[in-house]
């Protein structure tokens, strides 16, 4: 068998541990030929690829970004400027002359979109589920999220000192478009006192109520974590808009901190290594069992897979009955 990997979408600690995963199982255990593809699927138009071998995976377990390289291409979106070039027929094609048996895509949402229409034009698809926002739906866990909340908390740790020193209200604005994950996760494991995420409906002046109640009770400090994407005037970004709010509310001297990039960069935790260990190899044996159009989950503690078409254009959304949030409540924390 000659099978094919690529990388599409933003990068993600974990990308290379899980290359490692399908083609260290493919190489070793099944004697099958593997061709990484480069830039995603901008990769695969051009057929830009390189044979995958043993020496080419060393030391990638704990290396951060993906040795593919990536790309936001996305063969199917139809833009403004019209062309001559039909991409989805472009793909098949290189793909057939490239003699492939399936082509393994690593990457979020978009890329499982992308993926599930490859598989209904007939190609033999299989996915990995990639994101450090935990949103792509369908599995409990996706790598890099670990990783990503791990950098959050102890960020928020740091500045719990500057907070206290200063007696001032500090506001640290983390990555979730969409999907409040990371805030909440991060937020419960740093202590933050107010958690704002794209779910939750808030109210300024409870959080400033808030605030001054905590003064009041001999609290000179607080840890506001916000999600990216929540509701703002639309001018700044979440974590100013909210520490501007926040002075005007309650007279609290407020600074903020974005997280921004720094969440996705640097090497994967030992969780996201084996998560992505496993999952690859999983998809490995997906291949070989002829079981395609499916994308590998984690159900529990147990790598499972669930046909692309389940998944395709769904979001996986933080709830008010999330027991993080039911804990939190329950503990005094706001959450807007």
């Amino acid at each position: 068998m000659r099978i094919a990997i690529l990388t599409s979408g933003g990068d993600c600690p974990g990308i290379n541990a899980t290359i490692r995963g399908v083609c260290k199982t493919a190489i070793n255990h099944y004697g099958i030929e593997v061709i990484g593809i480069h830039s995603g699927f901008q990769g695969l138009l051009t057929k830009d690829v390189e044979v995958l071998t043993e020496k080419s995976l060393s030391g990638m377990l704990n290396m951060g970004g993906t040795m593919l390289g990536t790309s936001r291409e996305k063969p199917f979106k139809k833009k403004g400027v019209t062309t001559d070039i039909d991409k989805p027929a472009l793909i098949a094609r290189n793909f057939k002359e490239l003699g492939l048996d399936c082509l393994v895509c690593i990457g979020g949402n978009g890329t499982q979109k992308t993926a599930a229409k490859l598989f209904d034009m007939g190609l033999n698809v299989v996915s990995v589920p990639k994101t450090i926002d935990n949103d792509i739906w369908g599995t409990d866990i996706s790598f890099g999220f670990d990783s990503a909340v791990s950098i959050a908390s102890e960020a928020i740790d740091r500045l719990h000192s500057t907070a206290s020193s200063h007696r001032r209200a500090m506001v640290i604005e983390v990555m979730g478009h969409k999907a409040g994950w990371i805030a909440l996760y991060s937020g419960m494991a740093g202590g933050g006192d107010v958690i704002l995420i794209p779910e939750i409906p808030y109210d300024i002046h409870r959080i400033g109520e808030t605030l001054l109640a905590r003064i009041k009770k001999g609290k000179p400090y607080s840890i506001v974590v916000v999600a990216e994407g929540i509701l703002t005037d639309g001018k700044k970004r979440a974590g100013e808009y909210i520490a501007q709010q926040i002075e005007y509310e309650t007279g609290i001297e407020t600074r903020e901190t974005v997280l921004g990039y720094v969440q996705r960069g640097g090497s994967p935790t030992p969780f996201d290594r084996n998560l992505s260990t496993r999952m690859g190899g999983h998809a490995t044996e997906l291949i070989v069992e002829g079981k395609f159009g499916r994308m590998i989950t984690l159900k529990g503690d147990a790598i499972d897979s669930i046909p692309l078409c389940d998944v395709a254009g769904k979001l996986k959304l933080v709830t008010e009955e999330h027991d993080l949030v039911v804990q939190g409540r329950r503990m005094g924390v706001c959450f807007g």
